[in-house]
C-alpha cells in the first residue's frame, strides 16, 4: 500500500548539494553550487550554512566542504566504523594500565574530532564525548595528526590560522611549532605539557592505517599529578608499542584484501 504524504522541496534541495558534493570532491562557494544546480542563491546560502552550523558542512573562508558530523553518521550507518571496533579493545587497554583516559580521533579540516574513547576509573578523570571537535593545534593530538601530513600541506595549514596561547606553556611561534611537528615524525609520539588545558598532560600517538586520505592517533590524556615527568618516558613507550599493534593489523588487513582481489 502507497503511503501519500507531501514531499518537502527543502530536503530534495539539500541531498542535491550534498550529492553535488559527494560528485566535486573539492571545497565550493554558493554561487558556484547555486550555478551547477541550477537553485536559488539566496535558498543556497540557507541550506549550506544550516548545515554548517549543524556540523555536516564546515566553511572555510567561503569554501565548503564535508564536515566531521558527516563522517560519524556515515560511520554510525555502517553499523560501525572497522576502525572503531578494531581500535576500542586497545583504548580500554590503555585505560586499564594507566589510569588515563584515552581517545581515539581523526583530523577534519582545522580540527580534531573524537571517534571514540575508553575513561579511566582514577576518581578525577579527563572526559569528552565522542563527536566533540578540538582545534587541530591545541594540544598532543594536533601534532600527531598534522605529523601524517605533507610538508606543503602543513605549511598550507599554518598559512591559514594562528597559533593560540591556550595557556602560558603553548607554542605561538610557528617556526617552533613546525619543528614540533617533525620531532613527532621522528620519535613516533607526541608529549604535551599542559599546552591546552593548564594541569592537563598528554601523550598522543599517530597511526598509519594505510589511508592517505585519512588521519587518526590515539591519544592519553591525564592529570599533571598522573603524569609525573619520571613515567612519561614509561607510558611513551607503551603508546607507541600499541601504535605498533594496531598499525600492525590493519597492515594484514590489507594484505588480507589485495589477497582476495587477486583471486
Amino acid at each position: 500500500m502507497k503511503v501519500e504524504f507531501k514531499r518537502v522541496p527543502a530536503l530534495d534541495k539539500c541531498f542535491s548539494i550534498l550529492d553535488f558534493f559527494a560528485r566535486k570532491k573539492e571545497p565550493s562557494g554558493i554561487t558556484e553550487i547555486s550555478s551547477a544546480l541550477s537553485i536559488n542563491k539566496s535558498t543556497v546560502f540557507n541550506i549550506v550554512h544550516t548545515l554548517t552550523d549543524l556540523g555536516v558542512l564546515e566553511n572555510n573562508s567561503n569554501k565548503f566542504r564535508f564536515g566531521a558530523k558527516l563522517y560519524l553518521l556515515g560511520k554510525t550507518a555502517e553499523k560501525g566504523s572497522e576502525l572503531i571496533r578494531n581500535i576500542h579493545p586497545y583504548l580500554e587497554e590503555i585505560s586499564q594500565k594507566t589510569n588515563l583516559s584515552s581517545f581515539l580521533g581523526m583530523r577534519a579540516g582545522l580540527k580534531a574530532v573524537i571517534l571514540d574513547k575508553a575513561e579511566s576509573d582514577f576518581d578525577i578523570k579527563i572526559s569528552s564525548e565522542i563527536g566533540t571537535q578540538i582545534p587541530l593545534i591545541a594540544g598532543a593530538h594536533g601534532k600527531a595528526l598534522l605529523s601524517q601530513l605533507s610538508d606543503a600541506k602543513i605549511d598550507e595549514i599554518l598559512s591559514q590560522i594562528t597559533l593560540r596561547r591556550f595557556t602560558r606553556y603553548s607554542c605561538v611561534d610557528k617556526e617552533e611549532y613546525r619543528k614540533m611537528i617533525n620531532e613527532v615524525r621522528k620519535e613516533g609520539i607526541s608529549v604535551e605539557k599542559e599546552e591546552y588545558i593548564e594541569g592537563i598532560r598528554a601523550l598522543a600517538v599517530p597511526l598509519n592505517i594505510n589511508r592517505e586520505d585519512l588521519q587518526v592517533a590515539i591519544w592519553a590524556v591525564g592529570l599533571k599529578s598522573q603524569f609525573k615527568d619520571g613515567v612519561i618516558s614509561k607510558y611513551s613507550s607503551f603508546m607507541k608499542e600499541i601504535a605498533e599493534k594496531i598499525e600492525n593489523q590493519f597492515s594484514f588487513k590489507k594484505m588480507c584484501r589485495l589477497d582476495e582481489s587477486a583471486l
